[in-house]
């Protein structure tokens, strides 16, 4: 039980990938900080700050739920020191929130865009600037980004150059903090999904249930994360994971664990996999609909 007793703060984690890694997290018997906004329940959107914090208890861990919107930097500031007061200190930040809108330049309000790059670049660097000095202090601290492998490839970019400007943002603080905390002991990492995810975003944006069926549980990042999190920091830093590939490396094979209740069919990759990525994995995945070239 690596985590018994260890501190891990969260940006998001009401709902979907976030909520799995800290409920994985929180069985060892960790403390878990969940910083988000959804305090009140939404008409679309399962769970709150408060639901989690139930279900994180409910497995083991102790929780503290903060309605926090990480663009706002005394909000931040606030929700790590009432982590640090409650729990006395930080060992791990998963940098889990992020904003999504699939539209092209011509049809992407700068609202929006401000909005996606607010959350996903700016909320990573400033919650890994604001945990900083208490990671450093941690045990076997590490950073971990739900980023993307950066890949400078034009089909990545063409459909939706705010999005993925914004969430590379956040890949490049992996890039960069991997070796400014290097010194520090803090591994900094990023973790992204082979397949498309079964979470809110891919329900609502990304095509309903049908893309839902093509995609795989939350409980693969969870494992994953787990997998990532748990190795020593002095080394296993600098990362841009595929939750698959950890876990093949960690010698998991039944990767139908994962899957949808009776699905037997092809999956579906997720967003910035490569077509190399998807050739050498485990199950039949499919290129992504619309990025071929």
């Amino acid at each position: 039980m690596p985590f018994k007793g260890r501190t891990l703060i969260m940006s998001g984690g009401s709902r979907g990938i976030g909520l799995a890694i800290a409920k994985r997290v929180a069985a060892d018997g960790a403390n878990i900080a969940i910083c988000a906004k959804t305090a009140e329940p939404h008409p679309k959107l399962e769970g709150t700050i408060y639901t989690a914090a139930e279900e994180i208890e409910a497995v083991g861990g102790q929780c503290l739920p903060i309605v926090c919107d990480i663009r706002d930097d005394a909000m931040v500031a606030d929700a790590v020191a009432k982590t640090v007061e409650r729990f006395g200190g930080i060992d791990i930040l998963v940098n889990n929130a992020s904003a999504i809108a699939l539209t092209p330049t011509t049809a992407t309000p700068m609202k929006r865009f401000d909005l996606m790059h607010g959350v996903n670049a700016r909320g990573t660097f400033l919650m890994s600037q604001a945990c900083h000095p208490h990671l450093k202090a941690g045990t076997n601290a590490h950073i971990l980004n739900i980023a993307p492998p950066l890949l400078m490839e034009p089909r990545w970019f063409r459909n939706h150059v705010a999005y993925t400007m914004a969430k590379y943002g956040m890949s490049l603080c992996t890039l960069g903090m991997a070796e400014e905390f290097r010194a520090d002991g803090i591994a900094v990492n990023s973790l992204w999904p082979m397949t498309s995810i079964d979470t809110a975003a891919v329900r609502n944006v990304l095509g309903g249930d049908g893309m839902a069926q093509m995609s795989r549980t939350p409980a693969i990042m969870a494992d994953a994360a787990y997998e990532v999190l748990s190795r020593p920091s002095a080394e296993a830093t600098g990362n841009f994971h595929i939750d698959e590939f950890v876990l093949a490396e960690s010698g998991t094979t039944d990767f139908d664990q994962y899957n949808q209740p009776g699905h037997s069919g092809p999956l579906a990759a997720d967003f910035f996999v490569s077509t190399e990525m998807v050739e050498n994995s485990a199950s039949e995945v499919l290129e992504h609909p619309g990025y071929k070239d």
